[in-house]
């Protein structure tokens, strides 16, 4: 049941583009034993059929650039593909830090990014309600 329940967190995530593969990672790792190595090669089968229903929403609401899509997608194939070839080398013992690393690092930031704009919305005033 906690399978269950993760997986539909982390597709409710995964279709934000927020990051729902780290919470799925985590539940995998922490709660299910499986490998560091092992539930980052399932979260990208999991994630391959989450992001395509997300992008089908995406592109029938307008929502996608092309222009900005298609460099990144190609550096991001690129740099995939780079990845996993050199993960290979490195055992769950650097794969978990460095993970956890990223996940520290990303949470830092939005906290900074938030804090900035709640310090800027200070002064605005509330909207009016008639």
């Amino acid at each position: 049941m906690t399978a269950i329940i993760a997986g539909l967190l982390a597709g409710a995530l995964s279709s934000w583009g927020v990051g729902g593969g780290a919470l799925l990672v985590l539940y995998l790792t922490m709660f299910s034993s499986v490998p560091q190595s092992a539930a980052q090669g399932i979260n990208l089968l999991y994630f391959l059929p989450v992001a395509a229903g997300a992008l089908l929403r995406y592109i029938r609401r307008g929502l996608i650039e092309f222009p900005v899509l298609w460099p990144a997608a190609l550096s991001g194939l690129l740099t995939a593909g780079a990845a996993a070839y050199l993960s290979r080398f490195a055992g769950d013992t650097l794969l978990r830090p460095a993970f956890g690393g990223l996940l520290i690092v990303m949470g830092v930031r939005e906290l900074w990014v938030s804090f900035r704009q709640n310090e800027k919305n200070e002064g605005d005033e509330p909207p009016r309600t008639v």
